[in-house]
């Protein structure tokens, strides 16, 4: 991890809004989003700036780009089938198939990096906007 530490950078801002994110959606009842793009001058990991939290799979899905790949904390509180509620915090890798090898590359690299700067406990790989559909079944819904 080290060399991709020295690669992709994260702002102060960006990290106390990771921290802030994660602890402020753990008990949320409703589902919550941010996207994260990697700057690719200066290779700084940060928040898509046109829409601060996303509320539902959709909203995602609407503003993901369709070749350019993205990473999305997700943090979505579902019933688990013992009836207990849960709420798992989870990134989204999307990468999709139209992207070039170049962006794929600079994504894979920093994908570990993102997720134990984000402190998500499980990462979901999805390459489109419809299989944010598939999302509720593959976190354990009831």
């Amino acid at each position: 991890m080290a060399a991709e530490s020295r690669l992709y950078t994260f702002s102060q801002e960006t990290k106390d809004h990771l921290r802030k994110f994660r602890l402020g959606t753990s008990r949320s009842n409703d589902p919550q989003a941010v996207i994260y793009f990697i700057d690719k001058v200066t290779k700084e990991i940060r928040q898509d700036e046109e829409k601060t939290v996303y509320k539902t799979l959709e909203e995602i899905g609407d503003d993901l780009p369709d070749h350019s790949p993205r990473f999305v904390l997700l943090s979505y509180p579902l019933t688990l089938p013992s009836g207990r509620l849960s709420v798992p915090y989870v990134m989204l890798f999307y990468m999709p198939t139209t992207c070039n090898s170049a962006l794929r590359m600079l994504y894979a690299g920093a994908k570990e990096l993102m997720r134990n700067t984000s402190e998500v406990t499980k990462i979901i790989d999805i390459e489109s906007a419809e299989d944010l559909e598939d999302i509720p079944s593959t976190l354990g819904a009831a």
